[in-house]
């Protein structure tokens, strides 16, 4: 059709509209008109600086290494330098509300941990974020499996005589945790509640601590960090059980899943990658794929087998949304029978 007659038809549209529909309707029709031919345009120029990625926890430790690592492959993907900044505080609330509250245009992006997208809702009284409505997931790159731990000294080898042996001795066994609400102590609750034994929780601030007192006979059990445990295992100082994860832990050939004795369980957090909401749809899935990628080359795949995670490719933008949604849905349930609910 020539320019001229196109042109005059659209008109004829627009007017036809204008006559017959209401102004709100005619507004999100001329809006979506306008902006839509944008989307494409913006996903062709982005990025055209560089890309941040903010991870809410200290440095050294593996969403920073694993970031860092990724960064290289996503440059090289998205032809501009990807940064990886450390922003700390108030158990990474501080890191996600920037995220949340800035600007929609992919140049910022979060390194959520699982607590920042779910148990965070419930924990708080007052979340200054909303982790559906104001994030866009990008990727899910892995899951961080636990191990449940023992002294050596302890009459248990497997998870199946723990059970018996807590049915027979109800309140004798006490378990660590890395805090309040965290993963380990939220696997804790699961298993006294999924196994029908009773156990004491004993909160330490942070992993180490609560190891020196496993291999000092201090507590009996502690779900512990898969990435540090393996040669305390080795040197027989502790006692692997049982891994948190359905799958195996490449760091532990041999501990078998707690859910191989109790159907079902499985307590592990995760790492994913997320946007501000509103980010446009064509930045997203150049993102999408660019982290897809980078995460399925082999060294950066093989890296996080070292380090004791489990490597994941990614379910794709809205599979993830749903993904999102039912973990807050899980967690929170938990967190409110343990009683925690709204305690920060």
């Amino acid at each position: 059709m020539p320019a001229g007659r196109g042109a005059t038809a659209l008109t004829a549209v627009l007017q036809a509209a204008l006559l017959a529909a209401p102004v709100p309707a005619l507004l999100a029709a001329f809006l979506a008109l306008a902006f839509a031919p944008w989307q494409p345009a913006l996903a062709q120029d982005y990025p055209n600086r560089p890309v941040t990625i903010l991870i809410p926890l200290a440095a050294g430790g593996a969403m920073d290494i694993i970031a860092r690592s990724m960064a290289p492959k996503l440059a090289e993907r998205l032809g501009k330098t990807v940064l990886v900044e450390e922003r700390v505080g108030a158990g990474t609330v501080l890191a996600a509300n920037d995220v949340a509250h800035g600007a929609a245009d992919g140049y910022t992006l979060l390194d959520a941990p699982s607590g920042t997208m779910t148990t965070n809702v419930t924990l708080y009284k007052k979340l200054s974020y909303d982790p559906v409505a104001d994030f866009i997931p990008i990727a899910l790159y892995c899951q961080v499996p636990f191990v449940l731990v023992t002294n050596p000294d302890q009459p248990f080898i497997t998870v199946a005589e723990l059970i018996a042996y807590g049915k027979a001795n109800p309140g004798k066994l006490s378990f660590g945790s890395t805090g309040t609400g965290a993963v380990p102590h939220l696997a804790g609750e699961m298993l006294k509640s999924m196994a029908g034994i009773d156990m004491v929780h004993v909160p330490y601030k942070g992993g180490p601590p609560a190891l020196n007192d496993i291999m000092g006979n201090q507590i009996q059990l502690f779900f512990a960090d898969t990435a540090i445990t393996p040669p305390l295992i080795a040197a027989g100082k502790i006692r692997a059980l049982g891994v948190t994860s359905k799958t195996p832990v490449g760091v532990l050939p041999g501990v078998p899943a707690i859910a191989d004795t109790v159907p079902g369980f499985e307590a592990v957090s995760w790492h994913l990658i997320v946007a501000p909401s509103g980010t446009p749809r064509p930045i997203v899935d150049k993102l999408h794929d660019a982290f897809k990628t980078a995460v399925k080359s082999p060294d950066i795949w093989q890296q996080m087998i070292t380090m004791g995670l489990i490597p994941v490719d990614t379910p794709s933008v809205d599979a993830l949304q749903s993904f999102v949604k039912a973990e807050i849905g899980h967690w929170g349930d938990l967190v409110r029978k343990v009683g925690i609910a709204g305690t920060e």
